[in-house]
């Protein structure tokens, strides 16, 4: 079957152009794209960035609703090793995900309401240090960067045009998302984001939970 990711419109591919050295702090390499075609892919995805992850980083998660936010973010959790299963926080607005190992914890945040952007962070008072653990933020875009000149940020879009004919392949079209990874400062300068792309063939998986992004399907 086609593999659920699409590398060749990955600028650099292969020649290791996407992974250039930042002027200052706050400038940011090329970006890594990629098409997921599959919920499964998208878990898959963000198991993989997960070990590319340390204390202290900080990801900032933008796309429209349920567009597959949480679905990554759940992919994340499972790569980094943590206690419980991810969802969305709506509703808490911070949930923390202790590690089950030697591993950092996961702080997942949906910023949708923080209107006050930093100031509310802070006041949620957190059991757990910041710079100590992994901080994954949904909605963060505009809000969050605040929290570290080094980030890292995800974008995920729906795929354009690519519903097809019948209604099986419309369905699994409805499923396509082009994501775009941006290291943003002197930590990912030579963070290994191309490995993204060599992502080994994996056959679509059945649609499942995997492709619901949290009970109000926002994420």
């Amino acid at each position: 079957m086609e593999a659920p990711y699409d590398t060749s419109r990955a600028p650099g591919a292969g020649t290791g152009a996407d992974t250039v050295t930042p002027a200052d702090p706050a400038a940011a390499a090329p970006p890594v794209r990629l098409t997921v075609r599959t919920p499964d892919a998208m878990r898959e995805l963000g198991r993989r960035l997960a070990r590319l992850l340390r204390p202290g980083d900080l990801v900032l998660l933008t796309g429209q609703l349920g567009a597959g936010k949480t679905t990554l973010a759940r992919g994340l959790g499972e790569g980094l090793n943590v206690r419980g299963a991810v969802t969305s926080p709506t509703f808490v607005i911070a949930r923390v995900h202790p590690p089950l190992g030697a591993g950092p914890a996961l702080v997942h945040v949906d910023a949708y309401r923080l209107s006050g952007g930093l100031d509310e962070m802070e006041d949620l008072d957190l059991d757990v240090s910041l710079p100590e653990s992994v901080v994954v933020v949904e909605w963060g875009e505009g809000r969050m960067e605040g929290l570290s000149e080094d980030r890292l940020h995800v974008v995920i879009e729906r795929a354009e045009g690519a519903d097809g004919p019948g209604p099986d392949e419309a369905a699994a079209g409805d499923d396509v998302r082009e994501v775009s990874v941006t290291g943003v400062g002197h930590r990912w300068a030579a963070a290994g984001l191309s490995s993204l792309m060599d992502l080994p063939g994996r056959p679509d998986g059945p649609d499942g939970p995997d492709g619901a992004d949290g009970a109000d399907g926002r994420g």
